[in-house]
């Protein structure tokens, strides 16, 4: 087993890297994590609605049970639910999701009793008594009778979570028709009822999870369907998620993908108008888009620029005191609100502003100007491409070339067997021809 923990919790193909044995670990590590700081934990599980998740779901509800901790069973519901709710009773949180991965995978995001992500040194802890655990060493208490933890269904989480969304933004759609595209994912639970109690005429897309089309050819990674509904049908605004609703990405009337980092935009340039953004300052990533920090600048803010990663936003929101940040991909934080990204949070404050603005969502959008981007994910046997000479020379070279007037971006990704590769700039030729020369030495040196 390698390294548990990614960018973003447990992640790998349910049943063979994920297995229910290390789930119940995880359940058994996490329960002991939060009695070591609580005197009477209890933990709020809920999960996607991919075909594994039961299965986890039951292992990891075993573990946590098996250290003594009750456990609350939201069953489907977002991931951004489970944090809001986890925070409001005062208990640890489990999200079984593999986000925008397909079917086949699944995953584990533990947050702590404040709704937020562990930091690393409580995954760094929790991984190595799964290992101990895993190995046969398992040193944990092993309550007995009445001291057990029970299991048992908490019926009244999408409701709750309903309510506490239309608490925090609760714009008037009446008179507005959007579409929404589900991604078979956990956003079934909850969105067309929310939407439809703002006054909202709602038509879905892919609003029937069968337990293995989750996020295939819909959602916020391909809302390409989406568009063209939006267009068919005359709406107002369409909104994609993903497997579990923690990003969203929205698209105008015109059928034009309006990403996170338009939503950004959109929402910064209001509250800089209305002196409503604290520091006058937003968290992106490197990934961001320049036209973002463009149009925030122009409106005499700031950008703070981190690495990829909704976790790298959160901490750097929290270090500075701001409180809007997030990412291309639709993660956006609203961090007087929200403790992580919230697709369905993000999609009502747009509505707020699209219903303030009084005019078109595309009128919107077009207060950021889009420099041409180019990402590129190569399928890799190995991601340590740093150190590599054919790779570092190659990206050396093109770098050379956008030097002033474009730039270029390789990561390995945390949740999956790729290397991305982003360029951007103000020439589309150009940008493509140097992000097609660095995948070509990432392929040969490393691929698949």
């Amino acid at each position: 087993m390698g390294r548990l923990f990614g960018t973003d919790g447990v992640r790998g193909i349910a049943n063979t890297e994920l297995t229910p044995h290390i789930a119940f670990a995880v359940g058994r590590a996490f329960a002991a994590h939060l009695a070591a700081r609580d005197p009477a934990p209890r933990v709020l599980v809920g999960r996607d609605t991919r075909l594994s998740g039961p299965m986890l779901e039951g292992a990891l509800t075993a573990g946590i049970a098996s250290a003594g901790v009750d456990v609350y069973a939201a069953g489907v519901l977002p991931t951004a639910a489970i944090a809001l709710l986890a925070r409001r009773i005062g208990a640890g949180g489990v999200a079984i999701t593999a986000s925008h991965n397909p079917a086949a995978d699944n995953g584990i995001k533990l947050v702590g009793p404040d709704g937020f992500k562990l930091t690393p040194k409580a995954e760094e802890s929790i991984e190595r008594t799964v290992r101990q655990i895993l190995a046969g060493e398992d040193t944990l208490p092993l309550p007995q009778g009445d001291a057990v933890g029970r299991i048992q269904p908490y019926g009244r989480a999408a409701d709750m979570y309903t309510e506490a969304l239309l608490a925090l933004s609760a714009p008037d759609l009446a008179g507005y028709k959007v579409v929404l595209d589900l991604a078979h994912g956990a956003a079934v639970t909850v969105a067309a009822d929310l939407f439809r109690r703002l006054g909202a005429s709602v038509k879905t897309l892919y609003a029937q999870p069968d337990g293995l089309n989750i996020n295939l050819h819909c959602g916020a990674t391909s809302p390409g369907a989406l568009a063209e509904a939006v267009v068919r049908e005359g709406a107002d605004v369409g909104f994609a998620f993903d497997g579990d609703a923690d990003r969203v990405i929205a698209v105008d009337e015109l059928g034009r993908v309006v990403d996170g980092d338009h939503i950004m935009a959109i929402t910064a340039l209001h509250l800089l108008a209305h002196d409503r953004l604290p520091q006058r300052t937003i968290v992106a990533t490197e990934y961001s888009n320049m036209g973002l920090q463009d149009a925030v600048q122009a409106a005499g803010g700031r950008v703070v620029t981190v690495t990829a990663g909704d976790r790298n936003v959160v901490e750097a929101m929290r270090r500075g005191g701001f409180t809007l940040g997030g990412e291309q991909s639709g993660h956006i934080v609203f961090l007087e609100h929200s403790t992580t990204g919230d697709g369905l949070l993000t999609a009502l404050k747009l509505c707020e502003l699209l219903q303030a603005s009084g005019g078109p969502l595309s009128a919107l959008r077009d207060q950021m100007r889009v420099y041409p981007q180019v990402l590129l994910n190569v399928a890799v046997r190995s991601k340590a491409w740093e150190g590599n000479a054919k790779i570092t020379e190659t990206l050396e070279a093109v770098r050379r070339e956008l030097a002033g007037h474009g730039r270029l971006f390789i990561r390995a990704s945390g949740t999956e067997p790729v290397i991305r590769i982003l360029g951007e700039g103000r020439d589309a030729t150009q940008v493509r021809r140097a992000v097609d020369a660095v995948a070509a030495a990432v392929r040969e040196e490393l691929g698949a």
